[in-house]
Parts: structure tokens; sequence; C-alpha cells
């Protein structure tokens, strides 16, 4: 029983196999077709799209080609535009070339021509020359037969007489160019000074010879007068400046011709007063510090002064001397100014006459050192020579001594800087309002001018202007008439002319203004 059943086990399984065999090759059979439809599907959609891109790249080809054959004819037509200018331009250069070859052709023909007749013209010419040669001898050996000299004899008494004839009119040529000469040179000069100038343009300012020192308030004066006048005594003492306490508010007057000692006195009053310690033991200490502190500013004063003018190289005891001078005046101009002054005028003037601008503008500087001596017995030495001392001592060039010991002509001038610095001194201190004695007779001038046109009847207004070098008149228009005005322009320059004494020329302007006016309610 047990064989069968197996037996009819294997048999259910040999039967089970083959029937799922049978039923899957079923199935791979119905894949395989469905595989084989969508393939040929696929085949054919490829096909569809490979004819559509092969499509469109025929387009685009074409398309290009058509772009590439445009761009073509286009180059074509450049190039066969530029073919054709060229071509014009060569058949007008061409015409031009036979234009030019046809005028050459000309004028050849017109040199031979002329040449022709120059060859013609110079064998008559040369026949010419012949006869008059020919003619000269005869005419000379009858003037021999006449005279009874010879040519050569005849010949040097001609010289002579020409020699002669040239001799005067060659010294009254040179009389006259040397004249001409002087008056251009005159010119010139006064051209070079007048621009020198204009070109250096200074403020002037007077000195006077006290100085006033404003206080808080009155109760001050007590403390710097003392109990008995013994603080103010000290003061005076330890700085030889006069203080005048009088009745002015608030102020206390420092009188001393030396500004040194006078802005020593000033300086030592202020610490005095701020400090508020003032005692004779004190004023001696307060006096020192600042006499010490006045010397470093003289030698800073003097560095400045050199640097700013570009002047190196000085002595240390010049540039202190330099720097003295900002505490002296001369007829009240300040004499570091002054100086200043003169050395840029000499620096302008050296250049505009071709000299060593620098060593003038130097020399210009040091011009009078000699004012700021110190000793006393060099006060006895003028000046000039004193200066000029000082700088052969302390290493300046023969030039530059030349120049200070001979601008005021204590000594002979040897070189072209010191006449260049004499003028340019004159120059500074005839500036008007520079000097006191100078700015007197400069406003004097001015009343002058105007009262000589306030003279003439019909003169309204007269105003002295460009420093007395013009003259504006005002007149009545009721008064006086156009022509009128002309001639009293006229009269006033005469009269101004002979009454008068002035340098340069004045200008006279008469304005004659008719107004009319009205007013609108």
């Amino acid at each position: 029983m047990e064989s069968i059943a197996i037996i009819t086990g294997l048999v259910g399984l040999v039967i089970g196999f083959a029937i799922a065999k049978a039923m899957e090759k079923g199935k791979a059979s119905k894949i395989i077709s469905n595989a084989k439809n969508e393939g040929a599907n696929i085949v054919k959609e490829a096909q569809i799209e490979g004819e559509n891109i092969k499509k469109d790249k025929i387009f685009q080809a074409k398309e290009k080609f058509l772009e590439l054959k445009a761009e073509h004819e286009k180059v074509i037509i450049n190039k066969d535009k530029k073919i054709s200018e060229a071509e014009k331009r060569t058949r007008d250069k061409e015409s031009l070339v036979s234009g030019e070859l046809a005028k050459t052709k000309k004028m050849n023909e017109k040199l031979e021509f002329k040449l022709k007749e120059v060859e013609s013209k110079s064998e008559f010419f040369d026949k010419k020359q012949a006869e008059l040669e020919k003619l000269h001898r005869s005419q000379v050996q009858q003037l021999e037969v006449i005279s009874g000299l010879s040519a050569d004899e005849a010949k040097a008494q001609l010289l002579e007489s020409l020699k002669d004839t040239a001799k005067s009119d060659a010294m009254s040529y040179i009389q006259d160019t040397i004249e001409e000469a002087k008056l251009t040179a005159q010119q010139e000069a006064k051209k070079i000074v007048i621009n020198t100038i204009q070109r250096i343009g200074t403020e002037e300012a007077v000195e006077n010879c006290v100085s006033v020192f404003n206080l808080e308030s009155d109760d001050v004066k007590g403390r710097i007068i003392g109990r008995e006048g013994r603080n103010i005594r000290a003061l005076e003492a330890a700085t030889g400046v006069e203080i005048i306490v009088d009745d002015t508010p608030e102020a206390i007057i420092l009188s001393c011709f030396d500004s040194v000692r006078r802005e020593v006195a000033r300086l030592s009053l202020h610490k005095l007063v701020t400090d508020g310690r003032i005692h004779p033991a004190r004023i001696e200490e307060i006096v020192k510090k600042t006499e010490k502190q006045i010397e470093e500013e003289i030698v800073e004063i003097g560095k400045r002064t050199v640097i700013d003018l570009g002047i190196h190289g000085l002595h240390p005891e010049l540039i202190k001397a330099v720097g003295r001078m900002k505490y002296r005046s001369s007829y009240g101009q300040n004499l570091l100014q002054h100086s200043r002054e003169v050395a840029k005028l000499c620096g302008v003037m050296a250049a505009e006459l071709g000299v060593n601008p620098k060593m003038a503008k130097r020399a210009g500087l040091l011009h009078d050192i000699g004012k700021v001596p110190n000793t006393e017995v060099e006060v006895e030495t003028p000046h000039a020579i004193l200066g000029m001392q000082w700088a052969e001592k302390f290493g300046e060039k023969s030039d530059v001594c030349n120049a200070i010991g001979a601008h005021h002509d204590e000594i002979e001038m040897k070189s072209l800087i010191a006449p260049i610095v004499q003028v340019c001194d004159a120059i500074s201190g005839a500036r008007p309002g520079a000097r006191r004695q100078v700015l007197d007779s400069y406003i004097q001038r001015l009343k002058d001018l105007e009262e000589i046109a306030f003279g003439f009847g019909g003169v309204q207004k007269a105003y002295a202007i460009q420093a007395g070098r013009e003259l504006r008149v005002i007149v009545e228009s009721e008064r006086v008439n156009d022509d009128r005005a002309a001639e009293l322009s006229f009269e006033i320059s005469q009269k101004i002319q002979t009454d008068m004494t002035y340098p340069g020329q004045v200008k006279v302007t008469v304005i004659r203004e008719t107004r009319a006016v009205n007013v609108a309610k």
C-alpha cells in the first residue's frame, strides 16, 4: 500500500510539473510577442523621429548656406566698391599727373626760351662791357693828359679826400649813436626800476619811540610804582626805559629810543603783573629772563628772515644782527622790513640786468647791519663802513662787502651789485609813507595838487589819486561846457608844470557830468 501511495505521489508530481511547464511556456510566448510588438513600435517611432531630424538639419543647412551666401555677396559688393573707388582715384591721379606734366612741359619750354634770351643778352652785355672798358681807358688817358696826373696819383688824392670826409661823418655818426644810447639806456634803466617797484609791494608802518602798556585796572598802577616808588625805579634801572605813569586810564607809557630795551620792559611788566609778585629782587630776575628770551627771539627772527629770502651760509653773528634789526628803526621805518624789501628789490633788479640775484639779495639784506652796533665805540663809525667791516670779518665775499660799504658813496663802487643796492635802498626809503619826512612832503604835494585845481572857476571837487600821479577834477556842468572842460584840463596841467616840482608826470582828468533826477510818487 505504501508503494502504491509513493508511486501515485510521484505520478502526481510528474503530471504537475508537466502542467506547470506547459503554462510557463504559454506565458513566455505571450511576453515574447508583446516585446516584438513594442520593439516594432519603437523602431517605427525612431524612424519617424530620424526623418524629422534629417529634415530639420537639411533646413538649417539651407538657411546657413543662404546666410553665408548673403555675407559673401556683401563682401564681394564692398570689394567691388573699393576697387571702383581705387580705380577712380587712380584715374584722378593720372589726370592730375598728366596736367602737371603738361604744365612742366610748358615751364620747360618757357625756361628754354628765357635761357636763350639770357644768353643773347649776356652776349650783348659782354660786348657793351668791352666797349665801356675801351671808352673808360680812353677817358682815363684823356684825364691824365688834362690833369697832368696818373690814375694811381689821382686815386691816392681821392682816397685821402674820402678818408677825411669819412672821418668827419663817422665822428658825427658816433656822437649821434652815443647820444641815442644814453637816451635809450636811461629809458631802459627807468623801465627796470619801475618794473622792480611794481613787482615788490610791502606794507609800511612808522614806528614810534613809545609803547603803551595796557592795564586791567588802575589799582595795578600803585603796585607797579611800589612803596615810595622803589619798584618803578628798580624797573627803570634794570631796563633803561623811562616809565611814565600819568592820568591816562588803565595804561602806562614806556619811553625809550632803543626798541629792544622797550620790548624787554614791556614783556617784563606783563610777566610781573600776571605773576602778581612785584618787588625789586623779582623785577631784576624777571628782566634778566626776559633779556635772555629776547636774545633767543632775535636769533630766531634772523634765521626765519634768511630762510624766507633763500639766503644760505650766513654767519651766526650776521644772522643775529639781522634779527636785531627788527627792534631798530630809521626815520620811523622798521629796519628789518626795510632790509627785507631792499633784498627783494635787489634780487628782481639783478635778475633783470643779468647779475647774480642771490648775491644781490644777500647784499641788500646786509646793507644796513651797521645800524645795529654792539658797543658805543662802534656808533661813531658810519653805518655803511661798519657793516662792511662786519661782513669782511664774518667771511662775506668782496662784492657783497663793497656793496654794503658803498651804498652811501663813502667808498668807491667796484661791482655792479653796489649801484643796485644803492638804488634799491633809495627806492625803499622813498616809498610814500615809508618815512616821516617823505610822508609829510608827499601829503603836502597831494594837497598842493588839489589846491591848484580849486584855483580855477567852475571846479566842484578835486582828488589827487594814484600817489599823486593823477588829478581828477569834477566841474559844474552848468558853468563849464565840453569845450571849456578840455581847455581847463590843459590850463591845470600847465599850472602844475610851472608851479610844482614832482617826479614823473601828472595826468589831469576833467569830468563833466549832467544828471536829470525825478521822483515818481
